[in-house]
């Protein structure tokens, strides 16, 4: 089973033994970053620095003038945390290792950009902004999320992209200081305060037959329990009790087919950009109606336009049975497993879970983190993966 790690350019970068290194545990393939949300990063083996601290969202080589000239929204490039072309240095030293190299690519996830534009975030039903999650229903983000991904996913000599986030962002945010978690939201929970409010969203409802204000209402009466205390049990049903089966089958057409019609265009201009052969993989959740870094979309559709998805299995494989029924020959499901013990990661298990994942039509397997893991947690990853070979 092919096995594939993720890296930042910064664990790579002025560390002449890192490629060799992450070579060495078994991989054949890096999945790099090249478009990036801010993060504050331990680089635990480099030779000239320990913690890297990428103040916010970033592309991590130089963007393209020509393509951004006039527009409004643009990439932010990377500052020292990762100057000049950071990803094309990277990526070649990782391909000099004999590693083949995919870019990473975040997409509807940029703290910087809500907080110069206000206007692109998602706003929940209490007129609060999301200022980390670009609404996709509008139409300038979409254009924006669109060439970026064009242009980040296709960097030179990369031989395919793994995109994060291409659909629906909403409050779950690892944020600094994030003090959200003191009333239990539960996946119900969750999607209500993820509903949009905004121009875009607004009248997308009014299309559907809504009166945003009145939904909006709704929404705000639903959570009432919440906020009480009352978490609540179960997922998409749960939507549909809080809610009611018409307000809640509406809100989920409109957002259902703001994703669906992004991450197709998306992918179409992402291939018509890249040289043949070139593998395009999203992350994703097979309920459509979860938001997030690994983005909700309708398995039987999404297989169809995209070569694959990269599906969270941390908290078991179950996620990729779904992906499974509807796989046709060629598809990649690859199972991403957190090997960082100190993030909740468990290098120890991997073979084993690497197993079950294969059980479960598993093709391939992500590992996250080679950067980031301590040198305990990466012998233990090349033990699974020399027993899986």
């Amino acid at each position: 089973m092919k096995a594939a790690t993720f890296v930042y350019p910064w664990d790579v970068n002025g560390d002449p033994g890192a490629a060799a290194r992450i070579a060495g545990l078994g991989v054949r393939q890096a999945t790099l970053a090249s478009a990036y949300h801010s993060t504050r990063a331990l680089t635990p083996r480099h030779p000239r620095h320990r913690v890297v601290t990428a103040r916010y969202a970033a592309v991590l080589y130089p963007p393209d003038p020509g393509r951004w000239e006039g527009r409004r929204l643009r990439p932010y490039p990377a500052g020292d945390w990762a100057p000049g072309d950071a990803y094309g240095e990277a990526a070649g030293a990782l391909a000099g290792a004999g590693l083949d190299v995919h870019t990473w690519v975040v997409l509807a996830h940029n703290s910087r950009l809500g907080e110069e534009f206000p206007d692109t975030s998602v706003v929940n039903a209490y007129g609060d902004r999301y200022p980390w999650a670009p609404c996709i229903a509008q139409p300038e983000t979409r254009a924006h999320l669109t060439d970026l991904a064009v242009e980040a996913a296709v960097r030179p000599g990369a031989a395919g992209t793994e995109l994060e986030s291409l659909g629906w962002y909403g409050l779950p945010h690892l944020h600094a200081h994030d003090k959200t978690s003191g009333v239990a939201l539960g996946d119900a929970g969750t999607y209500l305060m993820s509903l949009c409010f905004c121009p875009s969203c607004r009248d997308g409802y009014t299309q559907l037959g809504l009166d945003a204000a009145e939904l909006a209402s709704a929404v705000r009466r639903a959570l009432e329990p919440v906020w009480r205390g009352g978490t609540p049990a179960g997922g998409w049903e749960t939507v549909e009790e809080l809610l009611g089966g018409e307000l809640a089958s509406a809100t989920r057409a409109w957002r259902d087919s703001v994703a669906r019609s992004l991450q197709t265009d998306v992918v179409g201009a992402v291939r018509a950009a890249a040289p043949e052969g070139f593998r395009i993989l999203l992350h994703a959740d097979p309920d459509s109606y979860h938001v997030g870094a690994n983005a909700g979309v309708d398995p039987r559709h999404i297989l169809t336009v995209a070569d694959g998805v990269v599906v969270p299995c941390a908290g078991g494989a179950g996620l990729l049975t779904p992906f499974a029924a509807h796989a046709a020959e060629g598809n990649v499901l690859a199972a991403n497993f957190p090997v960082v013990a100190g993030m909740g990661g468990s290098p120890g298990t991997l073979f084993e879970d690497a197993r079950r994942a294969a059980g479960r039509g598993a093709t391939e397997l992500r590992l996250y983190h080679a950067g980031l893991a301590s040198a305990q947690d990466l012998s233990l990853v090349t033990e699974a993966l020399a027993r899986l070979t």
